[in-house]
């Protein structure tokens, strides 16, 4: 897919700010891309980008509209379509991480057609994959899990990829996600593949590598949550990590979209370790990402030295305090030549 910036971001009516993490994920990573949004009445989210009009977003120059939500089970509501036409009309392409497609509405199809405009299902791929076999692969691989979803495992991994190669580093970010396939322009959307080929698929993005370079693996779901554990699983057996980050957030008593409570930071170590080791018997945990930004700045980082003290591994907030604690223990584990990142 070849997706042209700038952007313009849509945001619907969504309920809530992380209703719009797709979006913000690609505001966060991708500022230069992003011109503005545009928002429906109700709309309980705000990118800080100035609101505009689909007029307005086309006389900035902006080339796709990014339906920059995620909701449960991916739906495009009908009172959206209005919009994605007037986009298509004014000459935009149209860009959505959500499981409906956008062709599938009549009027995106039939004016995306009439106008020869673009439509990128970025959750969708023509690309087969094969069943996963378990075979340990060349290169070394971190996979981000978490109690929860939507607690900042793409976050991490890409924290984690920027300071590997400001260390000089070899490493790479593997999208497993919408939002992360918009980010690096690359991926699969684990969540859209036929369960009995996640793990497959998994092993497709990451492959065989030196085995110096190290494969930074977007987690998605969590191994606790009834609506995406298997999405989960698979993810694991298929990313047969080398170490593991474990992400949370400690807010939240329940886990998100249903009433299931929260596991604790060393249940979901536990189990991860024990489900990982099918294809990788020598996974380890290496740290713990925390979202903290609701508390303020003190409670956050004595909530992190409890947790490294209980836990033994670094705790950060990698976007408040960064990750190099989390390298740090990463090298000390899994030491490299003296000459790589010298």
């Amino acid at each position: 897919m070849q997706i042209t910036p700038p952007y313009l971001m849509f945001l619907g009516d969504v309920p809530d700010q992380l209703a719009a993490k797709t979006a913000q994920g690609i505001v966060d990573w991708r500022p230069e891309w992003c011109v503005g949004q545009i928002r429906l009445p109700g709309c309980k989210a705000d990118l800080r980008l100035p609101d505009m009009s689909i007029a307005d977003a086309a006389a900035q120059g902006v080339k796709t509209l990014i339906v920059g939500v995620a909701n449960a089970g991916g739906v495009l509501p009908d009172h959206w379509t209005d919009v994605i036409v007037a986009a298509l009309n004014a000459g935009m392409d149209v860009a959505s991480g959500l499981h409906t497609r956008l062709g599938s509405k009549p009027a995106i199809a039939e004016t995306a057609a009439r106008t020869g405009r673009s439509l990128f299902d970025v959750r969708h791929t023509d690309q087969s994959f094969a069943t996963g076999k378990g075979h340990k692969r060349p290169g070394l691989r971190l996979l981000t899990v978490g109690t929860d979803c939507s607690v900042g495992k793409k976050y991490t991994a890409l924290a984690l990829e920027k300071d590997m190669r400001a260390r000089g580093l070899d490493a790479d970010f593997r999208a497993t996600g919408q939002t992360g396939v918009f980010i690096s322009g690359r991926g699969v959307a684990i969540d859209a593949v036929v369960a009995d080929f996640i793990s497959g698929a998994v092993e497709w993005i990451s492959p065989d590598a030196a085995p110096t370079h190290w494969d930074l693996i977007e987690g998605q779901g969590s191994l606790y949550h009834p609506s995406f554990a298997g999405v989960s699983l698979g993810l694991l057996h298929g990313a047969q990590p080398d170490a593991v980050v474990i992400c949370h957030e400690p807010t939240r008593t329940t886990m998100r979209g249903v009433k299931t409570p929260l596991p604790s930071i060393a249940e979901v170590i536990d189990l991860t370790l024990r489900c990982g080791r099918l294809t990788n018997p020598a996974i380890r945990a290496v740290g713990i990402s925390v979202n903290t930004q609701a508390l303020d700045e003190a409670a956050a980082r004595t909530l992190l030295a409890d947790l490294s003290t209980a836990h033994g591994l670094p705790a950060t907030d990698p976007i408040r305090f960064g990750v190099a604690s989390i390298v740090d223990r990463l090298l000390l584990e899994f030491p490299l030549p003296a000459t790589v990142g010298a």
